[in-house]
């Protein structure tokens, strides 16, 4: 089972970030589960979210407290709540940030769990310039993709697609398409080649 807990902020679309990451694993063949916690519902509180992908039925229900992949939509969040709390050795990590760990203050933590699976992505950057608002969570559903092969950059293009209008899914889809082609390259990975 590939467990995925994503962090972020009220507004940002945590929770449909873990919708839309389970719809594509669905859309790739496997089975998935997503749900949100809450402490507070307002705009701008931090929320988490949770995804698990697996090739047979998923019967736990609890929360991710020992994640293979972590999705940060806020790099705000890095100092402010305890993120990497469970992060499996030799788990992924992607931050929405044009900085790098060092700038984030994180190098403790690349020196922990090694630098070739974590990585950070410009998502509300690529999302304002793709869609006019700076809402990360389907952009970094992109670079996931690459950086992990846990789901098909095709599949995440069809769940996009799925839950969003046109004018707003097209832009997201563009939007996650060139996240996965950033993350790919700094990965070595084939920008047009599906992750497996």
């Amino acid at each position: 089972m590939f467990q995925v807990r994503i962090h972020g902020r009220g507004g940002q679309g945590v929770v449909t970030a873990a919708e839309i990451l389970s719809v594509a694993a669905f859309g790739d063949g496997r089975f998935a589960q997503a749900f949100p916690s809450f402490g507070s519902e307002r705009t701008g509180a931090p929320v988490v979210s949770f995804c698990r992908i697996d090739v047979d039925r998923i019967r736990t229900r609890e929360p991710i407290v020992a994640p293979d992949a972590l999705i940060v939509q806020d790099a705000t969040l890095v100092h402010q709540v305890d993120l990497f709390s469970g992060l499996q050795p030799g788990g992924y990590l992607l931050v929405n940030s044009a900085r790098g760990f060092d700038d984030l203050g994180l190098s403790d933590l690349v020196t922990s769990h090694g630098d070739e699976r974590l990585l950070t992505v410009p998502a509300t950057e690529l999302a304002l310039e793709h869609t006019g608002r700076p809402v990360p969570n389907a952009v970094l559903l992109g670079g996931f993709a690459a950086l992990t092969g846990a789901v098909s950059i095709d599949a995440v293009v069809h769940a996009i697609a799925a839950r969003f209008s046109e004018r707003v899914g097209s832009g997201n889809i563009a939007a996650a398409r060139e996240a996965y082609r950033i993350v790919a390259g700094r990965r070595g990975v084939l920008a047009d080649a599906s992750p497996g």
